[in-house]
């Protein structure tokens, strides 16, 4: 799980919401970008965020936040991997029906992975439109510091 420190801002109808706060040491840390702390940190930082919470807390409180780290993995797949596969697919898709002596072949090709990009992002549309990726579990504050 990824954790984080975070400040309680504000508690409203059993509803908790945090902000991140700053560690000194990963102010100066020369690895940011192999750490994996920084990927919750930097959306704790921009804003309030609701977070579940099974403990007693009061606004100013200083609190351990945590994520699934399996959460972000599924939202980077889906949103990332897929249209790249989908296009892909559509190319070589195209590129196996059309022989070498057609005219404007590349075109074809490049416009089939273009279509078919299309359509994976039109299907993500869908999906999210459905709910079906609305559904995500929520931080959940795992202790006060």
């Amino acid at each position: 799980m990824l954790e984080e420190s975070a400040i309680v801002v504000k508690i409203e109808h059993g509803q908790v919401w945090v902000v991140g706060t700053q560690n000194n040491a990963c102010a100066s840390c020369a690895q940011k970008t192999a750490c994996s702390s920084t990927a919750l940190a930097s959306v704790l930082k921009k804003k309030p965020v609701p977070v579940d919470a099974d403990i007693v807390l009061q606004i100013g409180d200083t609190v351990i936040v945590a994520l699934d780290e399996s959460v972000l993995l599924r939202a980077a797949f889906l949103m990332y991997l897929l249209p790249v596969c989908a296009l892909f697919i559509g190319a070589s898709v195209a590129n196996s029906l059309v022989s070498d002596n057609t005219a404007y072949g590349d075109l074809w090709i490049a416009g089939s992975a273009l279509i078919s990009l299309a359509l994976a992002l039109l299907l993500l549309q869908r999906i999210q439109k459905l709910s079906l990726l609305n559904y995500y579990p929520r931080p959940v504050v795992v202790k006060k510091c």
